[in-house]
């Protein structure tokens, strides 16, 4: 059995100098050891089972006790199929046995508002923000609820990169709006686990501290390179960027992000009925 030291450094690839005295119990053990699973056996999920982790997820803390969030569990396998071909990078989920769509509603609140004849003062940028926070949290309770019960995950986020065609597929109405799919079901194989970026840059005392970020980073891009080497051919953006000598996690993702992405993301979430100012 792995002590907390053990998958702490597994976790963020080197040993821990201070002993860490927690009593390691089956929750810390459970998320420090996840990985997120993208192949799945084809037994189904009981819906019962299904139904216990939703009322799991839905027991989330949610600001001021709104509760702005909603999932469209996706269970025709038409329906998925559609979704699934909106990228080519998503045409996997379809064969994840449950794929859902976590939803931040800020639509629930307004029409109650309207019911009980009061006005809807908060409409800014801040609505949005405590609607995709709640809907977020939810989703990461039920990701725990069920990766302790066996069941593997995987957060999509590339539902986002078609968000006009998806939110039309759910029928999502003004208000509504997609913060990510989850694919769930049963491993096939072991999946492999991601080393995190070193406590130091994402822990700060009292204030904000980047100071050592671009050692730290170098040192954590040569600790993953060393774990799981990137081959030329899984390298991104080579015909832009060519072969780097020096690929890792920073190379990897910077890479990702110098070109432009859902882009019309704002625009989408204005049309919903969002002040964003």
């Amino acid at each position: 059995m792995d002590s907390l030291q053990d998958l702490l450094e597994r976790r963020y690839g080197v040993a821990d100098g201070e002993r860490c005295e927690v009593q390691l119990n089956e929750t810390l053990r459970n998320i420090l050891d996840r990985r997120s699973v993208r192949s799945y056996r084809q037994d189904p999920v009981p819906a019962t089972l299904l139904r216990a982790l939703f009322a799991t997820a839905f027991s989330a803390p949610s600001k001021s006790d709104l509760q702005q969030a909603c999932v469209i569990n996706v269970s025709d396998a038409g329906e998925k199929a559609r979704i699934a071909a909106l990228h080519d990078k998503t045409s996997w989920l379809a064969r994840a046995p449950v794929f859902m769509v976590w939803c931040g509603d800020s639509r629930r609140i307004r029409r109650l508002c309207e019911w009980r004849e009061h006005p809807f003062a908060n409409d800014h940028l801040d609505a949005f923000m405590n609607a995709a926070v709640d809907a977020a949290i939810a989703m990461q309770t039920f990701i725990v609820a069920a990766e302790s019960v066996g069941l593997g995950c995987c957060p999509v986020s590339e539902v986002r990169d078609h968000i006009a065609a998806l939110s039309e597929l759910l029928a999502l109405p003004k208000w509504v709006f997609p913060v990510a799919g989850l694919c769930v079901g049963w491993a096939d194989q072991p999946p492999a686990l991601s080393m995190r970026l070193p406590l130091r840059l994402s822990v700060h005392e009292n204030r904000y501290d980047d100071c050592g970020l671009l050692n730290e980073v170098a040192a954590y891009d040569a600790r993953r390179e060393q774990r799981e080497p990137t081959p030329p051919e899984r390298q991104r953006m080579v015909e832009r960027y060519g072969v780097s000598g020096n690929y890792g996690w920073s190379e990897n993702r910077t890479r990702q992000y110098s070109v432009p992405a859902r882009a019309d993301f704002g625009a989408y979430i204005r049309k919903q009925g969002f002040d964003l100012s």
